[in-house]
């Protein structure tokens, strides 16, 4: 009896789970959207997950609506330890990222989902060195976002004169070139902006139209499927290091490109949804593109492809070799047009 009570103890010892022999890690998680936006939601969600494999030893506190620290500062913020983990939109900084920016090039991805996956697969590659200052967790991007106005846009030449709040740097590089003028804004910012007449235009997805209250200050809008803004999910590498081998694998388990897609499909969802809501919503106007309209749109695109490759060249890199890799991850995912 006494031998079959020792072994028990024995086997309890040694099948514990080793989670419970780590010390508890506080993680403060960044966004800059508000707590009801989907990517919020999700991250919740997926925060409360790594707590859970984590056996309760990586604790995830998800602060909402620039709570620590304005958007355009993520980045920064997971280098320098203000917070853990941080939404960064790269496009935020011209220039600081000129590989990944070539997932902002209008008309690069059709698909948010699938888009998604291909940019993150595509990325990992380049991202320990691009992204050096930080553990790069993964990217993503929304579904695909278009102009949205006060006066009637539809074509490029409408563009100049005209102040355009951009999504990302690619888009504003689009604007300049075509005549109009940028006007730098967070997405918290934007319908103070517009609302004020500092911007004519913004770059926006359709739902986060509704979600920001900016379906109130704009009318127009132009129905094409014309940019997506990346993102990317920073870890601060001095808190990551500190973890024990087996917290570093929750973390990594959870920082995948299956998890990409499964944080970002909520907020797909919710952008497409906004597409047909404001086609439905009173006094607004949908303009849909002619085969010629939406032409003279994809021919804008060209020069924008060349300051990329300029910008990646600079920066070390072979341009087409990194396109070549790029091309092959979409159509490999079917994310293209």
């Amino acid at each position: 009896m006494r031998r079959s009570l020792l072994a028990a103890a024995i086997c309890i010892c040694f099948t514990a789970p080793l989670a419970a022999q780590d010390k508890q890690i506080e993680l403060k998680v960044s966004l800059w959207v508000p707590p009801s936006h989907p990517i919020a939601v999700s991250t919740r969600e997926w925060a409360a997950d790594i707590e859970k494999q984590s056996g309760g030893t990586i604790k995830l506190t998800v602060f909402p609506s620039e709570q620590l620290g304005k958007a355009f500062d993520h980045y920064d913020m997971a280098r320098d330890g203000l917070a853990d983990i941080t939404y960064v939109n790269p496009g935020y900084q011209p220039g600081r990222f000129p590989i990944i920016a070539l997932g902002q090039i209008p008309f690069t991805f059709t698909d948010g989902r699938k888009g998604t996956a291909a940019l993150d697969a595509w990325y990992r590659k380049y991202a320990p060195a691009e992204m050096k200052d930080t553990h790069y967790c993964f990217a993503f991007i929304h579904d695909p976002g278009t102009f949205h106005s006060r006066k009637k846009i539809v074509v490029p030449d409408d563009i100049r004169g005209t102040k355009v709040r951009p999504a990302q740097s690619t888009i504003g590089q689009m604007v300049t070139m075509l005549g109009g003028t940028n006007v730098q804004a967070s997405a918290p910012e934007s319908r103070d902006m517009l609302e004020r007449g500092v911007a004519d235009a913004i770059a926006f997805p359709w739902g986060s139209i509704f979600l920001f209250g900016i379906d109130k200050v704009v009318k127009y809008h132009l129905d094409v499927p014309l940019y997506t803004t990346l993102a990317t999910y920073n870890i601060n590498k001095a808190k990551y290091e500190a973890m024990s081998p087996a917290q570093k694998k929750v973390i990594d388990d959870h920082c995948t490109t299956d998890w990409a897609v499964k944080l970002v499909g909520p907020w797909i969802d919710f952008e497409a949804a906004g597409r047909d809501k404001m086609k439905a919503a009173p006094g607004h106007q949908v303009s849909t593109l002619t085969p010629e309209q939406l032409s003279l749109w994809q021919k804008t695109v060209e020069p924008l492809k060349q300051n990329w490759a300029d910008a990646v060249k600079k920066a070390g890199n072979d341009p087409d070799a990194v396109a070549r890799e790029m091309k092959e991850t979409i159509v490999r995912y079917g994310a293209g047009f």
